[in-house]
């Protein structure tokens, strides 16, 4: 090859990768326009296009989880299995819960005597009867089954009578946010409990659900913290106080040391359950929990 050829050659474009992709343009006997609307019969329409496109990401999207909260009262049925290897046995479920109606029936008592104001005595007296209607109602349960209502609460007087002198507070309006605080997490934890007890449990769980009276304790606490920013803190620390003894009592009414790590982690959605309740508890009455 001459010098000149070569120089011809390497002076040559080269072909065009896209244009080859693209296929060879329209024949010189093909108008621009014949060649165009060619390629546009070749290429598939721009809706189409679109719709593989979001197809694909369509297929490549991963499955999306539907996330719900339970209802109230819906423990769940894992955590239902767990209570029921957990749950003592009917009459220890009874003698507790009997006997810390009888505890707060005692407490709000001793309030009304040591209240000044009639108003005041009168709203305790409403809560004080609510705990002793309930306390009365299981008692005829456990008659209903011939068992003596008093030896079944004997086993739980000492320890349960501890907790109520642990929560009574220095200040009427401590024992009263007591009370709201600590019977409406056991009331809540005995409520899921009795799903273990079949027809007997539903009718506790029955009693346990009725109105305990105890909106005007909370309207209490509310006007005189209202007025008492010193108050206010003392109060929310005492909350805080309040929970763990309260949370010592529930666990102290299960079956322990019988299962495995795996049961117990299942059973801590209650126990979370009973803590979301007691801040909503905490901040209906103008606290911090």
């Amino acid at each position: 090859m001459s010098e000149a050829a070569a120089g011809r050659r390497a002076r040559s474009p080269r072909p065009c990768v896209i244009c080859q992709a693209r296929g060879p343009g329209p024949s010189p006997g093909q108008s621009q326009s014949t060649g165009a609307r060619s390629r546009r019969r070749d290429r598939p329409p721009q809706g189409r296009r679109l719709y593989r496109v979001f197809g694909w990401f369509k297929r490549r999207q991963p499955a999306v989880r539907t996330l719900r909260l339970r209802s109230r009262g819906d423990a769940g049925d894992a955590t239902r299995v767990a209570f029921q290897d957990l749950a003592p046995n009917i009459d220890t479920f009874l003698g507790q819960a009997a006997y810390l109606q009888l505890g707060y029936f005692e407490t709000l008592s001793e309030l009304i005597a040591a209240t000044p104001a009639l108003a005041h005595k009168e709203a305790l007296s409403r809560a004080a009867g609510a705990a002793l209607t309930k306390h009365q109602a299981i008692v005829a349960l456990i008659r209903e089954s011939a068992a003596d209502p008093t030896d079944l609460m004997r086993p739980f007087r000492e320890p349960l009578d501890a907790f109520r002198a642990a929560t009574h507070g220095i200040r009427p309006q401590e024992t009263m946010l007591s009370v709201h605080i600590t019977a409406g997490m056991l009331d809540d934890f005995y409520d899921t409990l009795s799903h273990s007890y079949g027809e007997i449990g539903g009718r506790v769980a029955r009693i346990l659900q009725a109105d305990s009276d105890r909106q005007a304790i909370v309207q209490l606490v509310a006007e005189a913290i209202a007025a008492d920013d010193e108050l206010r803190s003392l109060l929310a620390l005492w909350g805080r106080r309040l929970v763990g003894d309260t949370i010592l009592i529930a666990r102290a009414a299960l079956r322990t040391g019988t299962l495995d790590a795996a049961v117990q982690e299942q059973v801590e959605p209650v126990f979370t359950e009973l803590l979301g309740a007691h801040a909503r508890r905490m901040e209906a009455i103008g606290l911090n929990a």
